[in-house]
């Protein structure tokens, strides 16, 4: 343990099942923690063994959150920086594959000096380290274990929580507990047996929560939480309802309200401020009583997963949050509308957006919004991917290009979109990509200049194939826009049409760095243009 290391830490976990919100409960805790005036920091710990979540599918695990660094991350990651004011790296997510090979290094360069490398002590001392590597730069730092109590696979890091709260000192660290209340409705009754055998199983492990988050879909009543104290040994006034909100930027108030923040300061020994959530009332206020409704269309390919699309979806309800608009988001299969009619699919929507996405499955039908959003004139935003397709289908239906694709996809005479030089050397997947922050020159007479005020911005990039420069004064000639340019590697970064009235597509990530009380301006001004459009309608 490093000397003089005196931050406070605060380990999360989850029990009962998962998928229970400890990655906005953290969140949460870290915003009432930063009204107090602290510096928070977070680190998610993820048991399975991929290195990190960037080649697994978006249908099995969710989006794939990318830091300024440029680290494929956990998704949770993104709720930690729309929540508070910390910026993600590298360091704030590590996998059990990533601290098994980081163990399996150090013995292959023969670190262990021939000892036999076993899960105790050298994996757990492995993550102790990394917590405490991040844990040292705040004065709070929040660890969030993956997985739920009980899973094989998170043993070793509950095992190195434990461990490290006992070579810690007294109020330095505190644990808490997120589990499940279930509603019986054939009972009519909460039942708190699950939580009992949730925190029985950690006590088995030496692990004592001090608060208890119970997530609940009704009113916790003070009797049960008397009966969940008894059973759990925790007190009952750090026996906290999590009850089902909507929006979920209620949640800070709601914790605010059970004193949650009160609790963990007195538990960390920490100083007490007066607190105003003005903030976030008016955020929720915000997202309860909106003047209006846009519907907007996101033809996609991981449609049938509610997280694939996390940080966009957000980044959606910010934009209208900014305009007083609800956002009712249709998730349109871009593979099933290869085969359906795109005018009675997508004509009742205000707007459509086409997110990124790697392989050919959907193109088609990706392409084909693209198009009737360009002849219509409906406000169209592309991302990553979607930028690829809008220009692709430019190049086939207005240069009459039919064999203009990307490389991705297939051999073709037009490679619109293809590799640089550079990437084809690589032999590494991963090594192909353009990951985190990267600079664009915008355009001054750009729509996209307008809405960002500026003429240069920094966005978060992850892709690996590019426009294919050859092509650019052709599309120039025939009314593509470029409007957004890397000036370091000279590759295009956005890209708009004339005689439209909004149609940008970019290569960057903007939903990666929306908040709900600063949201993305694209986003902000895309939700407008929708509203617009809107309008227009109801005029005809």
């Amino acid at each position: 343990m490093k000397e003089n290391f005196n931050n406070k830490i605060i380990f999360v976990t989850g029990g009962v099942v998962s998928s229970l919100g400890k990655g906005i409960a953290s969140a949460s805790i870290a915003a009432l923690l930063e009204l107090h005036g602290l510096k928070v920091s977070f680190l998610k710990l993820d048991p399975y063994i991929n290195i990190d979540p960037g080649t697994m599918s978006p249908q099995q695990h969710g989006e794939v959150f990318v830091t300024e660094d440029g680290a494929e991350t956990d998704l949770d990651l993104g709720h930690y920086e729309r929540f508070s004011d910390a910026v993600m790296s590298k360091k704030n997510n590590y996998t059990a594959g990533k601290i098994y090979h980081a163990v399996l290094e150090k013995e292959r360069q023969g670190f262990y000096l021939g000892n036999t490398v076993q899960v105790i002590p050298h994996i757990t001392n492995e993550i102790q380290d990394r917590i405490v590597d991040v844990a040292k730069e705040s004065d709070v730092t929040l660890v969030e274990i993956g997985g739920t109590v009980g899973d094989i696979e998170s043993l070793p890091f509950l095992e190195a929580i434990r461990q490290l709260s006992h070579k810690l000192p007294q109020k330095q660290t505190i644990f808490i507990h997120l589990t499940l209340i279930p509603w019986i409705p054939t009972a009519s009754e909460l039942k708190s047996k699950p939580t009992q055998h949730s925190v029985n199983k950690l006590r088995e492990i030496g692990i004592q929560p001090d608060i208890l988050l119970c997530r609940t879909q009704k009113t916790l009543p003070q009797e049960l939480r008397a009966k969940i104290s008894q059973f759990t040994n925790v007190p009952i006034e750090t026996v906290i309802a999590a009850q089902d909100t909507d929006p979920i930027y209620n949640v800070p108030m709601q914790f605010q309200k059970e004193q949650l923040d009160l609790q963990i300061l007195r538990a960390l020994d920490l100083p007490q401020k007066t607190i105003s959530l003005h903030r976030w009332q008016q955020i929720v206020d915000t997202c309860k009583n909106p003047n209006d409704t846009v519907k907007i269309a996101i033809v996609g390919k991981y449609t049938e997963t509610k997280d694939a699309y996390k940080s966009l979806q957000e980044a959606l309800i910010h934009g209208g949050i900014q305009h007083n608009l609800k956002i009712e988001s249709h998730y349109i299969s871009a593979n099933e509308l290869e085969e359906q009619d795109v005018a009675t699919t997508l004509s009742s929507f205000h707007s459509i957006l086409v997110p990124g996405g790697f392989g050919k499955r959907g193109t088609n039908g990706k392409m084909k919004a693209i198009q009737f959003a360009r002849e219509n004139k409906i406000p169209l935003l592309g991302i990553c991917l979607g930028m690829h397709l809008a220009i692709i289908e430019y190049a086939r239906n207005v240069l009459g290009w039919k064999e203009a694709s990307s490389t991705e996809f297939q051999k073709t005479n037009y490679p619109i979109i293809d590799l640089m030089e550079e990437q084809k050397k690589q032999k590494d997947l991963g090594g192909t990509m353009r990951l985190g922050n990267y600079k664009a020159i915008l355009a001054k007479d750009s729509l996209l200049a307008s809405i960002y005020q500026t003429d240069q911005i920094q966005a978060r990039h992850r892709h690996r194939y590019e426009f294919n420069n050859l092509y650019k004064n052709e599309l120039i000639q025939a009314g593509l826009k470029i409007t957004g340019v890397n000036p370091d590697l000279n590759l295009v970064e956005a890209i708009e049409i004339q005689n439209h009235p909004w149609f940008i597509a970019v290569q960057y990530h903007p939903e990666f760095t929306s908040k709900p009380y600063q949201p993305s301006p694209l986003f902000a001004s895309f939700v407008k243009a929708a509203y617009e459009y809107k309008q227009t309608l109801a005029k005809k």
